[in-house]
């Protein structure tokens, strides 16, 4: 698994990856609905686990911006029922090894290209908009044609998170690349950001208290009125983050000249979900952007990921009075950017060389995903995209016979 030679390379990739996980942890559990603490414990949990088990050397999990919002909506249709929730949470991941199992891991990976570009389109649509909400200092809830109604009636925006908000964004996007690479720019708009509110912009909204100290367990109850949709919602979890994860498998492979194995990374990625919804934390997979920093960051092997989570849980244990004065604002503009680099903006800008079907079920899965529900969306998606080929084929099969 990995190298005493390479613990070096590994320790320092583990802990830039967990200096970039710690904002982005605490957005997600506060996005999610659930807490920043149960983000961050989904991080450290997930993270470990998936490393420790999976079949991706240098991939960093945790909480993710499609799984967060699948968990918001779980999350807004059982209001403080956490068993019931975490229940969900615990079914979806002993989904993930059984997929990991029955070694079907192969054929996740085989999504259609529009449906995918969609789909992380809308997903990034989604974070944006509902960051909108603490990026102006207001509460908005429900489903997202609401929060946009909701929006169109404003009147009592916080003129210190709305600021706050803005300059976390400015410097997310003003950012060079290269420092990112010593320092991430989400710990950066942390900082700033912190500073800012405790010092200046004082009436702008913050986390608040977040509980230090160990997770208590969750119980595990299975209501038989409940039975069909803790399961349909339990598969929902399971295949997005199986999906997301190895499709953030198959960008290290690119960036690493190395094959993972998508059936061992399944049950990895599940073995970190059952245990993170056994301790009442947000579920996860693996995550693109700190992958990606673990292996620009010199990250060699499976540890890397363990040192990430080791540290994380370092961080839990030692500054959680320091996080609650975080400004909710300044996770919403660090998100927001997010949301935008999640957009599939190549597959849009090659419109005019692509096929246009494909641009149609693009749009289609994108308004789906945004309007609708997202397993809905990426199955509407596929079923479609192989009709489409079908009836080509078909077409094409008459064409012959006729010439």
């Amino acid at each position: 698994m990995f190298v005493l030679k390479n613990i070096k390379k590994d320790f320092y990739g583990g802990s830039t990856s967990a200096v970039v996980a710690l904002p982005l942890a605490l957005a997600f559990g506060v996005t999610s609905g659930i807490g920043a603490i149960s983000g961050l414990w989904g991080a450290i949990i997930l993270g470990f686990f998936a490393s420790l088990v999976g079949g991706t050397k240098k991939q960093i999990s945790g909480p993710t911006s499609p799984m967060t919002i699948v968990m918001s909506g779980i999350v807004l249709t059982h209001r403080n029922e956490f068993d019931v929730i975490f229940t969900i949470v615990i079914l979806a991941g002993i989904i993930q090894i059984l997929f990991g199992i029955l070694k079907i891991g192969k054929y996740i990976q085989h999504v259609p290209s529009p449906v995918i570009s969609g789909f992380m389109t809308g997903i990034g649509c989604i974070i944006i908009i509902i960051q909108l909400g603490p990026l102006l200092g207001i509460q908005l809830q429900g489903k997202i044609s609401d929060i946009l109604q909701n929006l169109m009636n404003i009147n009592n925006i916080n003129s210190h998170s709305l600021i706050i908000g803005i300059i976390g964004l400015c410097i997310s996007i003003i950012y060079p690349k290269k420092l990112n690479d010593f320092i991430p720019s989400p710990l950066i708009c942390l900082f700033i950001g912190t500073l800012l509110s405790y010092f200046i912009f004082r009436n702008a909204i913050i986390l608040g208290t977040i509980p230090i100290g160990f997770p208590k367990l969750i119980s595990f109850t299975i209501p038989v009125s409940k039975l069909p949709f803790m399961i349909f919602s339990s598969f929902i979890l399971a295949l997005l983050g199986s999906l997301d994860s190895l499709l953030t498998s198959l960008i290290a492979d690119k960036a690493t000249n190395t094959k993972h194995n998508s059936n061992r990374e399944l049950i990895g990625q599940g073995i970190g979900n059952t245990i993170a919804g056994i301790f009442g934390a947000i579920p996860g997979a693996g995550a693109t952007m700190r992958t990606m920093v673990n292996i620009k960051s010199g990250g060699q092997s499976n540890l890397s990921g363990m040192i990430h989570s080791i540290l994380l849980f370092g961080l839990v244990l030692g500054l959680a009075p320091l996080v609650k004065i975080i400004p909710n604002a300044i996770l919403a503009g660090i998100l927001i950017k997010i949301g935008w680099d999640i957009i599939d903006w190549g597959y849009i800008k090659n419109y005019k060389k692509g096929k246009k079907p494909d641009y149609f079920l693009m749009i289609l899965v994108l308004f789906l995903t945004i309007f609708t529900d997202l397993i809905i969306a990426v199955f509407s998606g596929i079923l479609l995209y192989w009709t489409i080929i079908l009836v080509k084929n078909s077409i094409s099969s008459r064409t012959r016979v006729l010439k």
